[in-house]
Order: C-alpha cells, then sequence, then structure tokens
C-alpha cells in the first residue's frame, strides 16, 4: 500500500490538512492532488469543521505541479484538469481555509495560498511565479492569484519570474501577515479562534458576498445586500447572537 502523501487531522472543530511529501518539496503530484482533493471535500462536507488550515511538512511548502509527471505529457494531462478542482474547492468552500506558510511556494504552490481565504507566512518564506522560465503560462493559478495582487505587482511578477519574500507578498495582497517563523503558530492559531467565534451560516453567506460579482448599478446592490443582511438578522444565527449579546454570553456556536 502506498503511504498517504496529504494528511488529514480534526480537532476542536479545525481541520488540518498537511502536504507531507518533503522529498520532492511537496510537489503537486497526481497522489498528491487527489488526496488533497478528497480530503478537502471531507473537511469541507464536517459540519463540526469551523476552520480548515492547509499547512505541510518539511522546508518547502509547495513547489507548483511535479514537472517529473509532467514531462512529455499532453494539453489534457490529468495535472492540468485536476489542480482547477482543487483551487475551486477552496475558493467555493462555506468554510473558511487558511493557509499556514512556513517555506517557500513556487507556481501552484502560490495558487494555493493564494485560493485560501486568509495566509499566514513566516518571514523567511519566498515566492515566486516561475512558469515563465520554464516556458509555460501561469494561466490556471492567475484565477485565484489575480484578484489577491495589485495589478502592477501582478504584471511585475508573472512576467519576470523573479523570487520575492512574504512581506513583499503581504504588502500586494498575496497574503494577510509574515510573521517570524517563531511566531507562526500563535498567529495561524490566532485567526482560526477569530474565525470560530463567527458563527458558521453566516461566515458561509459572507464569504458567498464576497465573491459574488456585483451589479453595475448601485441601487441594484443595496437592494441585494439589504435582503441578504435582512435574511439573517431575522434568522437563527442572528436571532442566537443578539440574544446572546443582550445576555452577556457566548453564542452557541463559540462556545
Amino acid at each position: 500500500m502506498t503511504d498517504e502523501l496529504v494528511h488529514l487531522d480534526v480537532a476542536a472543530g479545525v481541520a488540518t490538512i498537511t502536504l507531507d511529501s518533503p522529498a520532492n518539496r511537496n510537489a503537486l503530484s497526481a497522489q498528491v492532488r487527489r488526496e488533497l482533493l478528497a480530503h478537502l471535500g471531507t473537511a469541507i462536507a464536517d459540519d463540526g469543521v469551523r476552520v480548515v488550515v492547509l499547512t505541510h511538512t518539511g522546508r518547502v511548502f509547495c513547489s507548483g505541479m511535479d514537472l517529473k509527471e509532467s514531462r512529455g505529457a499532453g494539453a489534457q494531462n490529468q495535472g492540468i484538469n485536476e489542480f482547477p478542482a482543487i483551487l475551486e474547492r477552496i475558493w467555493a468552500s462555506p468554510t473558511p481555509v487558511l493557509a499556514r506558510v512556513a517555506g517557500p511556494a513556487r507556481a501552484g504552490g502560490v495558487g494555493l495560498v493564494a485560493a485560501c481565504d486568509i495566509a499566514v507566512a513566516a518571514q523567511n518564506a519566498t515566492f515566486a511565479f516561475s512558469e515563465v522560465r520554464i516556458g509555460v503560462v501561469p494561466a490556471v493559478i492567475s484565477v485565484t492569484v489575480l484578484p489577491r495582487l495589485l495589478p502592477r505587482a501582478a504584471h511585475e511578477l508573472f512576467l519576470t519570474g523573479e523570487t520575492f519574500d512574504a512581506t513583499r507578498a503581504a504588502q500586494i495582497g498575496l497574503i494577510n501577515t509574515a510573521v517570524p517563523a517563531a511566531a507562526l503558530d500563535a498567529e495561524v492559531h490566532r485567526y482560526t479562534e477569530a474565525l470560530r467565534m463567527g458563527a458558521p451560516g453566516a461566515l458561509a453567506a459572507t464569504k458567498e458576498m464576497l465573491r459574488r460579482e456585483r451589479p453595475a448599478a448601485m441601487a441594484d446592490q443595496l437592494a441585494e445586500m439589504q435582503e441578504l443582511s435582512a435574511r439573517f438578522f431575522a434568522g437563527e444565527e442572528g436571532q442566537e447572537g443578539m440574544r446572546a449579546f443582550a445576555e452577556k454570553r457566548a453564542p452557541s456556536w463559540a462556545r
């Protein structure tokens, strides 16, 4: 039996998905892609999971597609077809997904980071869109990366393939924060605890709202948002949250 290369652990409402293929720098091999997609599905479908954390073993977060497998593959190879499903599952997850990046991320690995709702990196982590330097295009990852990045930075970094550090990654919007390596786990814990304070239904609806394409007319947008707001004010979570506030206690989902 082949050893698992991606692990799923659930504790206290947090599902931790760990890339554990350090021998190939956590590259997105067929096995890693298959297991990552399956574990994401399991975690997201679990009503007891409030936050998903994507992390890794070894020095490298993820080096992108497994180039050994990709050499000689045609345009319809499995990796190109499978990877979009992984990015979409993270991006569209009703459960918040947080990336814990303790080492370098390259190409598809940066796409994973960008797909997550929140990304925290150690200051010594580095990033690069290295695709053009091997004669390919960062096409699939652009779907998750471009909504995060400042346009000037996107042009520069996609076209040059240059490596940049976590501090700059935070400045251009790729990650939320860069912290000393020793403080990484504490920062991840701070975010997971903050996310656990949100009501699950409200978090899911807020994520959907953030992804939604806005109507061209402001009046239409305001009407749409008014309906969403009213529905949650009158809903079970909204009513419980207001009762908890009045009674000076934690709401049911935060206990």
